[in-house]
């Protein structure tokens, strides 16, 4: 069934990953749209943490009318260096709006992953670091340390907050990365080494294990499609 949402006062839409979609105004509105990529697009965990839509009201995040009139402006008028600033202030919208979300995720539908971890400072820590360096030896001890938290009690709020243990999301996030960039052309014995595994072969039980599938067959797949 079709998602509908009605808006009455000036919002910012977020459609977090490709999906079609038709604004239908009752009235006359000024309408400005922008396209954003994540890195790994729909494996992004952000991608898959959001609901199909967000809709905040703009005028609830502080800053953001201010970046968003700076961006209408930028792309209503043909002058030199307009995509690049276009692009620069997309990245401030985008950039207020996850601080928004990341502080208020209840409003926006979110009730685990990665968005409600991030409201957690020690959390937050941990996943950043797990992002940075996704091919790092992280056991529960050195993400506790990073979260500046007690084993048991960093593993039980991530849990509570994320959904999933901590070594099943570095597990989960490894492979979004390893599917990313099997997309992007690179192989699998350089996604090994790079990613923490001890062969090519260690990295292929892995990702059969977490997606049902090889890598090879997943490419041919995901090629395909």
């Amino acid at each position: 069934m079709p998602l509908r949402r009605r808006v009455h006062v000036p919002t910012l839409l977020l459609y977090p990953a490709p999906q079609r979609h038709q604004l239908v105004p009752l009235e006359r509105v000024d309408v400005t749209c922008a396209a954003l990529r994540f890195a790994q697009g729909p494996l992004h965990p952000l991608v898959r943490a959001l609901p199909p839509l967000v809709a905040v009201p703009i005028a609830a995040v502080d800053g953001l009318a201010p970046a968003l009139d700076l961006l209408t402006a930028e792309v209503e008028h043909v002058r030199c260096g307009r995509r690049l600033l276009a692009d620069r202030l997309l990245e401030v919208v985008l950039v207020q709006l996850l601080r928004w979300l990341f502080d208020h995720p209840e409003q926006a539908g979110v009730t685990d992953g990665l968005v409600l971890g991030m409201s957690d400072p020690g959390v937050a820590a941990a996943l950043v670091a797990v992002h940075d360096d996704p091919g790092a030896a992280w056991t529960l001890e050195r993400l506790a340390a990073t979260a500046a938290m007690s084993r048991s009690a960093f593993a039980r709020r991530f849990r509570e907050l994320v959904g999933r243990t901590p070594a099943a999301y570095v597990a989960d996030y490894r492979m979004a990365v390893v599917q990313q960039r099997l997309l992007e052309g690179e192989q699998v014995v350089g996604l090994a080494r790079e990613l923490g595994y001890s062969s090519a072969s260690g990295l292929s039980r892995a990702f059969t294990a977490r997606t049902g599938t090889s890598p090879t067959a997943w490419l041919a797949r995901n090629r395909e499609g």
